[in-house]
């Protein structure tokens, strides 16, 4: 199974070097799922004339742009989640994007000081709890969750998943290495099942009665309502907003990036400045359920419907910094392998 999908995301990446030279086009390498974005890409090339060229894989896209070098075809990376896109710009593989859009539109907190990265739309990390068997408003903070009284109750995805991740490193920025280790010893203990799975499928954990709390980001949860299927594991649920002690919500973002090597630099400032404009931000918000970054467009009626948070005041740079203390306290705890590991 392996060997076809390296040879199709060999013959894509083939597909978009040839056609680097090529005007009128803007290649992208995303870890995000086409469904989220190729809409957006799609408005963007009936506005503009422009064709963008995708090259989407969950795992590693920078390890390929390491191996291209400034001969990569890859003109913007786009990502889920902080770790990612710092993890590219620390590698060298990014360049200022010298975009006055990003300037005016993207608040200082979500972006890069150096002009290498910045945030498209935010996301909650949050806690998604039973209505049957936890009660409204049981659950207020992250620090709770390693709380002995929910001795397998939890269902998480592996804590080496990038979100994960990002929320291990914010609990290293609030309260030291030391500390944050203890709170993944408890919230290992805490779970019900060893960690598997996307953040719908712990959705659906709750739902077959498998755990009580599962941990997700808030745009699933739109998704799951749009689906047929997946409408009643959302149902069983209700999304809450923990936390941390003496802070707020845990936020994230899908990001971006200019390459190093950008050879179509111009058409890339062209894509930014529509996922940035009005139209695509509101693309965001009612497709994806996402938070726009752009003041004035509002999150989705259903979004709205979930209630309003604080976003936590740890910076995204220094969330994105403590990513390789995050992941040795998960393989140092050996979260991956479950309760009693």
């Amino acid at each position: 199974m392996r060997k076809p999908l390296i040879a199709a995301a060999t013959a894509i990446a083939t597909a978009l070097s040839a056609s680097a030279a090529t005007a009128a086009e803007v290649n992208v390498y995303t870890t995000r799922q086409p469904e989220l974005i190729q809409p957006i890409f799609d408005a963007f090339t009936a506005q503009t004339g422009i064709d963008v060229n995708v090259l989407y894989a969950e795992k590693g896209l920078i390890e390929r742009m390491k191996a291209e070098g400034d001969r990569s075809p890859a003109d913007l990376y786009m990502t889920a989640d902080i770790s990612n896109v710092k993890a590219a710009t620390d590698a060298g593989l990014t360049q200022p994007h010298g975009n006055a859009t990003v300037g005016e539109v993207v608040p200082a907190t979500l972006r890069d000081e150096a002009g290498h990265w910045f945030a498209l739309t935010t996301r909650a990390r949050v806690a998604y709890t039973s209505k049957e068997r936890v009660a409204e408003g049981e659950v207020t903070t992250f620090e709770d969750l390693a709380d002995p009284k929910w001795r397998g109750r939890i269902c998480a995805r592996p804590g080496s998943h990038s979100y994960n991740l990002a929320l291990i490193a914010a609990v290293i920025a609030h309260h030291g290495e030391a500390d944050a280790k203890v709170w993944v010893e408890g919230l290992r203990d805490n779970l019900a099942r060893k960690p598997q799975g996307n953040d719908r499928a712990q959705v659906k954990a709750v739902w077959a009665g498998e755990c009580d709390i599962a941990i997700g980001n808030t745009y699933y949860m739109g998704k799951m309502l749009e689906d047929p299927e997946q409408k009643e594991w959302a149902d069983s649920v209700r999304v809450v907003f923990p936390t941390f002690e003496g802070g707020g919500a845990h936020v994230n973002i899908s990001g971006a990036a200019l390459t190093r090597s950008a050879p179509n630099k111009a058409e890339a400032e062209q894509l930014i400045d529509f996922l940035l404009s009005p139209e695509a931000q509101e693309l965001y918000a009612s497709l994806n359920h996402e938070y726009p970054v752009r003041a004035g467009v509002e999150p989705s009626d259903l979004v709205n419907s979930w209630g309003t948070f604080e976003p936590d005041t740890i910076g995204l740079t220094e969330i994105g910094s403590l990513r390789g203390e995050a992941l040795k306290i998960v393989e140092e705890t050996q979260f991956d392998l479950g309760p009693n590991s």
